[in-house]
C-alpha cells in the first residue's frame, strides 16, 4: 500500500491543489468515482475529502430550509450536524425503531404534502454494532415520499462474502437513494464519497455540497490508495480476510463474555464492551494503557451518559494469542479500575470533616 500510495503520488504531473471544480480532479479520482458506483451497484458517485464531510456535505447540499430530515437518534454527529445546518425540522426516532419512524413519517406528510422528506441511517452503527432493516426502512420512503440516504462507512469492504456489508447482505445494493460513506476504515487512507442515481444530482452536489465545493480534493496518492484497497476486497486474497476477520470476531467476543463482559450488538470489526460509568471506565482505561494495551473509551457526548465503553478494533491478522492476552489485559485492567473505583467512592460518600464556625 506503501509503494502504490507512493506511486500515485508520482505519476500525476497535472496540478490537482483545488477542489474537484477546479483543478481538483484527477485519473485516478475521476477512476475512483466510477469504481466506487460500480462496486455499489449506482449510477454515479462523487469524492468528498472526508467520510465526515461527505455525510454532512449530502444533507447539507440537498436539503432545503422547509424540508424535514428523519434521523436514527444514535446517527453519526457528521449527519446531525448536516442536518441541523441545514433545516430546523429535524426529527429523530430511537434507535432503529422502524415503528416510531413511520409515525415520523405520517405526521410530516399530514401537515406538509409538497416538501422533502430525507431519511437517514447508517448500515452499522459503530458504537452499539447493530444495523436497521434497510429493506423496510426504504419501503417505507417509498411508500410515504421521502429519500433515504444509508452511510455505510463502518462495514463497507470487511463485512460480508463480497465485502460489500450489510447493504449488500440484505440485498439493497442500488436501491438507496443515496448511500454514504468513509474511505478512513477499511481502505487506508482519508476522504469519502456519496453514491446517487443520476448525474445531475452528482454535478448539484459538486457545486452545491459546501464541503465538496471549498474543500480540496482527494490527492492522486489518497486516490490510488484507495483503488488498490478495493483491488485487495475484491480478490481471493479480501475473501481470505474477511474470513479470518469474523472467525477474529467471533473468538474476541466468546473469550470477552466468558470473563464476565456484556459485549453489544452483532459480530462486527467493532467490539464495544460496556462499562457504564465514566470516572469507572477512566480508571479501567489507565490499568489498560499501564498493561500496553490500546482500547479507545468511548463517553459522553460520543454516547449517553452512564454508558461509557470501549471500543475493540479487530483485524485479520490478530492471532488468537494476541486476542487471548488483549482479554487478559482488559479482565485485570477492569477489576483494578473497579477497585480503585469502590476506594474512592467510599471516599466520596464520606461525609465532610466539621469546620469551624465563625462567631
Amino acid at each position: 500500500m506503501t509503494r502504490i500510495t507512493h506511486r500515485g503520488e508520482c505519476r500525476c504531473l497535472e496540478p490537482w491543489t483545488g477542489s474537484s471544480v477546479l483543478l481538483g480532479n484527477t485519473p485516478q479520482s475521476v477512476a475512483l468515482e466510477r469504481h466506487v458506483a460500480d462496486f455499489l451497484d449506482m449510477p454515479e458517485a462523487l469524492l468528498f475529502p472526508t467520510g465526515w464531510a461527505a455525510g454532512y456535505g449530502v444533507i447539507k447540499g440537498l436539503v432545503r430550509p422547509a424540508d424535514h430530515v428523519v434521523m436514527d437518534g444514535l446517527s453519526h454527529s457528521c449527519l446531525q450536524e448536516g442536518a441541523q445546518a441545514a433545516t430546523h425540522n429535524v426529527h429523530r426516532f430511537h434507535h432503529n425503531a422502524l415503528a416510531e419512524c413511520r409515525a415520523l413519517l405520517e405526521e410530516i406528510r399530514a401537515h406538509d404534502a409538497h416538501h422533502g422528506i430525507m431519511v437517514v441511517t447508517e448500515s452499522l452503527f459503530s458504537m452499539n454494532s447493530d444495523s436497521p432493516n434497510i429493506v423496510a426502512l426504504r419501503a417505507l420512503c417509498h411508500e410515504l415520499d421521502a429519500t433515504l440516504v444509508v452511510d455505510v462507512a463502518h462495514d463497507l469492504g470487511n463485512l460480508g462474502a463480497d465485502g460489500k456489508g450489510v447493504i449488500g447482505d440484505q440485498g439493497m445494493l442500488g436501491h438507496a437513494d443515496l448511500v454514504m460513506g468513509s474511505f478512513s476504515k477499511t481502505f487506508c487512507s482519508n476522504g469519502g464519497f456519496v453514491a446517487c442515481h443520476t448525474r445531475a444530482l452528482k454535478e448539484y452536489l459538486r457545486f452545491y455540497s459546501p464541503p465538496c465545493i471549498f474543500s480540496n480534493a482527494l490527492s492522486p496518492s489518497q486516490a490510488a490508495t484507495v483503488l488498490k484497497a478495493f483491488e485487495i476486497i475484491e480478490s481471493a486474497e479480501g475473501r481470505r480476510l474477511r474470513e479470518q476477520l469474523l472467525g477474529n470476531i467471533l473468538e474476541l467476543r466468546r473469550q470477552l463474555e466468558e470473563a464476565g463482559f456484556e459485549v453489544y450488538g452483532e459480530p462486527s470489526a467493532i467490539v464495544c464492551v460496556k462499562i457504564g460509568s465514566e470516572a469507572l471506565a477512566r480508571l479501567v482505561s489507565r490499568h489498560v494503557q499501564d498493561a500496553g494495551r490500546l482500547a479507545n473509551l468511548v463517553e459522553y457526548p460520543a454516547v449517553a451518559k452512564g454508558q461509557a465503553r470501549f471500543r475493540l478494533q479487530v483485524m485479520a491478522n490478530h492471532t488468537h494469542g494476541n486476542i487471548r492476552d488483549a482479554v487478559a489485559a482488559l479482565k485485570a485492567a477492569n477489576a483494578a479500575g473497579r477497585s480503585a473505583f469502590d476506594r474512592l467512592g467510599a471516599a466520596w460518600l464520606q461525609p465532610p470533616e466539621p469546620t469551624a464556625r465563625w462567631h
